[in-house]
């Protein structure tokens, strides 16, 4: 495929409006249209806005299907995406573009059309809009503005190219696009029941009359000030100009972001240096003030303009990238109190730089405005974000004259600089993406229950939608259908769900594990009393399995339920294994633990307890067919020491357990190691009675320990003492001699490799306790006749988990090394699953929301203080509906068309400029750009590309020139085709019939 983007006409664009409203309720997939107070406005540059809010100069306004869908949704502030002398394939714009998975990247500013292209999309946006605020009643036509930007130097802005394109934009009714609007218009008025020739007429070409000077970095101020004099005095446009944060210096900067934990972002002093600075800044602008005052216009600042970071880890092609959403909103808005303080709060200032629902109510309220977004509209739910944003603005008093509160700029500079949501976690986020690829039909998936999210694909969005009715029986009964566990896993599972929740792009993952206790807590008197006790299978073979711990209670559970006669052994007094033993009571309480053994049980399970478990032989003998090794992973780790000795984490964890009030170990405890055993140790230490200080001493640093970041946050509450980047050396007289460390290239885990420096520190230390990780027995294993590999691990059957012993199964910890609780259920299913049917009801696909208004309403909508909802009500629902490459395609490139009454995702190619955006948040390791089936309209960008897809030849004899893998079949839709499957005959058929709009050029 090609990245070059090809605009739709005025003609095929009106027709696609309407067509697509007539037939779906929908214009570009905008499903919610924003109605506007039409007596509510604010006035800027002699004209009105009835919101403050608009997409920001970006991907967002680069054509003109891209303002519809802003406008749509709330926008009436539109700054349009910079123009420049250097356009069209002249602009050396890497692909993909975009990074905006968490903090927003991008290597592109301006636009990549050609200007005379740029202008005629902008005036074709601002014309339907014109069409749309009548016809909908959303708003007064008048009630929305258009802002230029252009850059980036004079000389490049007096070229006739640049000249034509502002005196167009100010006055576009001698050219030929605006000719070319009136005539569609008036060629598709009968598709509308408001709009009459009248009001074409009348549409005012009077596209812009304001402007934004964008330069890059380095910019003398001369240069600037002379651009900017230009604007105001030759082309007598209200003017705003960018500012960089690059005012506040470097050090500033430079420690805002270590502080903030976004010390990974590279930059130096280049550009600080380079860049306008403020003691010049301050008098230049005060002299355009002036000037602007003398002319009758209006003048102001637009904070930000980007700001460059080093490409260090591959997140884009190319050396440098511009840093954009949350993280650089406590830089953008210091710079606008910085200049603010220097004009006593009389500089208008239009605000971009991480603005986003959570802080545009405090933005607004100080005073400042218009506002635009570009990074919170790359997210999931997309262009419908700016609904909400819209709700929130529209309710407030909207101010008659420009006054900026400064009190309460200093107190969002505050707020910045210490609210979670402008600090990095500590640490990075893992990958989100399910390992398959996205298949051409039917890609909707719930990515938490997915490959890589629960092991035991746990019907989650089926209990989350249950629990956010109050139905907790069924949410409990959907859970236990494969969880045995459901306090255990509510309480302490490792949730690896949580990590693949789309809902993380939004607010934060939803608390997934909490939810599942929420119903276990609920409903589980009531699921006891209506549970059945399960008939014994006639002739069912005995099974033993040998431990009581998660893995082997799992497997109890699972084979009783069957029917099947089951024995478990735990050679210990209580059942639970390390949730009873070893995780501190604070944890886990016990009466949960036993909870979940209470199921088993009921189920039918013996388990058998105090005593060690008869040998493989002795089961043989007493009638035992299958036995399952179930016995964790209790080896010991060691730490090596010159000197001294560590205490072991778990015998540690074991004893506090049992008397948690005990102190042996003096007044200052060092724990060493940086997983959640570690974390468990530290936090157990520091409620141990006189315990002075608990510290954990690790190789590496925060970001880099392979703890949980839940359980690092709760041992930061815990006021425990990390001591990073040491590395134990020895212990004597009480003083741990420890080697400081430095981090070095990223090893095959992707985490930074320790280094030594060869220079040396101490800690104090009454007692050293070792948590660097248990191993499971493989000596025993040995003893019994099973084989293991050279690195000690059992050698099985990966679909069965049997060893090289008939019959015989290894699961859990023993089976996986330390591994998490759900992981153990997962092969306690495996293994229940070999030795007999196990009849899970499949409640995600049984459960299915049909009415997909419901989990559509969510999208764009995020939880923030003037909307709330529980976690539950939370979900997305992804199994439902997913459209995420739909909501974060700035272009509409990605569209839902119905097939048979089934929604289906179709790219079309020539509204995709590969900015790579939709490869980001589709939950499968795929870029629906180039693996979603694509419709092209031509057939020179059919053979341009190697995307499976099709280009319609003759729609009204159905026939079809078609891509699939390799292969191209020319091929009539009417007539039996072996070659295509169905659904893609469907599809296309689909396309012809009812998406006529999408085919037109």
């Amino acid at each position: 495929m090609s990245d070059i983007m090809r605009p739709i006409s005025i003609d095929a664009l009106l027709n696609w409006v309407m067509e697509e409203f007539r037939t779906n309720g929908t214009i570009f997939g905008i499903r919610k249209f924003y109605q506007a107070d039409g007596k509510k406005n604010l006035s800027l540059f002699g004209e009105k806005m009835e919101t403050p809010i608009g997409p920001a100069a970006g991907p967002h306004t680069q054509l003109a299907q891209n303002i519809v869908a802003s406008y749509l949704t709330g926008s009436r502030f539109f700054e349009l995406k910079t123009v420049q002398i250097l356009d069209g394939e002249d602009l050396p714009v890497s692909k993909p573009c975009i990074s905006a998975r968490d903090e927003g990247y991008n290597v592109e500013w301006s636009t990549e059309l050609k200007v005379p292209e740029a202008f005629e999309e902008y005036v074709k946006g601002w014309f339907v809009l014109k069409l749309l605020s009548h016809e909908f009643d959303l708003g007064s036509p008048e009630g929305f503005i258009f802002n230029m930007s252009v850059g980036y130097d004079l000389e490049g802005i007096l070229t006739p190219k640049i000249q034509n394109y502002i005196d167009g934009m100010n006055d576009a009714s001698t050219s030929d696009i605006w000719k070319e609007c009136q005539e569609a218009a008036f060629k598709h008025l009968d598709k509308f029941t408001r709009v009459d020739e009248k009001y074409i007429k009348n549409i005012s070409p009077r596209v812009s009359r304001s402007i934004t000077l964008s330069t890059l970095h380095g910019t003398p101020p001369d240069e600037i000030e002379k651009i900017a004099t230009h604007l105001l005095k030759d082309k007598h446009l209200h003017t705003f100009i960018k500012c960089n944060p690059t005012l506040l210096g470097y050090e500033y900067a430079r420690k805002t972001m270590d502080d903030l934990g976004f010390d990974y972002m590279a930059f130096d002093d280049k550009h600080f240096l380079g860049d306008l600075q403020f003691e010049d800044a301050v008098p230049m602008m005060h002299g355009l003030q002036d000037l602007a005052d003398r002319n009758h216009l209006s003048f102001g600042v637009k904070i930000t303009n980007t700001f460059p970071v080093d490409i260090t880890q591959g997140e884009l092609p190319g050396e440098e990238m511009y840093m954009s959403g949350r993280s650089l909103f406590p830089l953008s808005i210091a710079v606008a109190k910085k200049l603010s303080d220097a004009f006593n709060g009389k500089l208008q200032i239009s605000y971009s730089g991480g603005a986003d629902i959570f802080n545009v109510k405090a933005l607004f309220e100080a005073g400042i405005w218009p506002i635009t977004v570009a990074t919170t509209l790359l997210k999931p739910g997309g262009y419908q974000r700016i609904n909400q944003i819209a709700n929130v603005l529209s309710v407030l008093d909207y101010p008659t004259y420009v006054s900026l509160d400064l009190e309460k700029l200093d107190k969002l500079v505050n707020k910045s600089l210490m609210q979670a949501r402008y600090q990095k976690s500590i640490k990075l986020p893992i990958s989100s993406k399910l390992p398959e690829k996205v298949p051409l039909i039917d890609c909707y998936t719930a990515p938490c229950q997915g490959t890589g999210g629960c092991p035991i694909n746990q019907d989650i969005p089926a209990y989350l939608r249950y629990v956010s009715e109050g139905k907790y029986l069924e949410a409990l009964q959907v859970i236990v259908d494969k969880n045995p566990l459901p306090f255990i896993t509510g309480t302490i599972c490792a949730h690896p769900c949580q990590t693949k929740c789309t809902r993380e792009f939004y607010e934060g993952a939803i608390d997934i594990r909490g939810v599942k206790l929420e119903a276990a807590e609920h409903a589980y008197d009531q699921l006891i009393a209506t549970l059945e006790k399960p008939v014994s299978q006639k002739d069912a073979v005995k099974t033993a399995v040998i431990g009581g711990g998660p893995a082997g209670i799992a497997a109890g559970y699972l084979l009783a339920r069957e029917g099947m006669p089951v024995t478990v052994f735990e050679r210990d007094k209580t059942l639970g294994g390390v949730c009873s033993q070893i995780v501190p009571e604070f944890r886990i309480p016990m009466e949960s633990v036993q909870k979940d053994v209470k199921l088993a049980k009921f189920m039918g399970a013996e388990f058998k307890t105090g005593q060690a478990a008869p040998s493989i032989e002795e089961l043989r003998n007493q009638g035992y067919e299958n036995i399952v090794f179930a016995i964790g992973a209790w080896k010991r780790g060691k730490l090596r020491l010159e000197k001294g000795t560590a205490l072991n984490a778990l015998e540690f964890l074991k004893a506090n357990r049992l008397n948690p009030e005990d102190n042996p170990y003096g007044e200052r405890i060092v724990v060493v190691g940086g997983g959640n055993t570690a974390m468990d140790c530290a936090r157990a230490a520091k409620r141990i009675p006189g315990v002075k200080s608990v510290s954990i001493v690790y190789r590496r640093d925060k970001r880099n320990m392979p703890a949980d970041e839940e359980e690092l946050y709760l041992a930061l509450e815990d006021d425990v003492n990390f001591l990073e980047l040491l590395a134990p050396v020895s212990l004597e007289n009480g003083k741990l001699t420890c080697e400081i460390m430095k981090l070095g290239e990223r090893d095959a885990s992707g985490r930074r490799k320790p280094m030594a420096t060869g220079k040396f520190t101490e800690v104090l230390a009454d007692t050293l306790i070792a948590a660097v990780g248990e191993k499971v027995d493989n000596d025993f294993f040995a003893s019994v006749g099973i084989e293991t590999d050279e690195w000690g691990s059992v050698k099985n059957d990966p679909a069965t988990l049997e060893t090289n012993l008939k019959n015989v199964y290894v699961i859990g910890d023993a089976n996986r090394g330390p591994a998490t609780i759900v992981e153990a259920i997962a092969d306690a299913t495996t293994v229940a699953n070999d030795i007999c049917d196990v009849h899970n009801h499949n409640y995600e696909r049984a459960n299915l929301n049909i009415n997909r208004a419901v989990p559509r309403d969510k999208r764009g909508l995020l939880v923030s203080e003037t909307n709330c909802m529980t976690q539950a009500e939370r979900c997305l629902e992804c199994s439902t509906i997913c459209e995420s490459c739909v909501d974060v395609c700035p272009n509409r490139a990605n569209v839902v068309i119905n097939v048979n009454g089934n929604p289906q995702i179709l790219h079309i190619d020539r509204m995709c400029n590969e900015c790579g955006n939709c490869e980001t948040f589709c939950p499968y390791s795929s870029a629906p750009y180039k693996d979603k089936f694509t419709l092209f309209n031509s057939e020179v960008d059919f053979y341009d590309s190697t995307n499976q897809g099709f280009y319609v030849i003759d729609a009204d004899k159905q026939t079809c020139k078609v891509r699939l893998a390799t292969d191209i079949i020319t091929t009539n839709l009417s007539e039996s085709n072996l070659t295509i499957p169905n659904e893609l005959l469907d599809m296309m058929e689909a396309v012809i019939d009812d998406y006529a709009f999408c085919l037109a050029d």
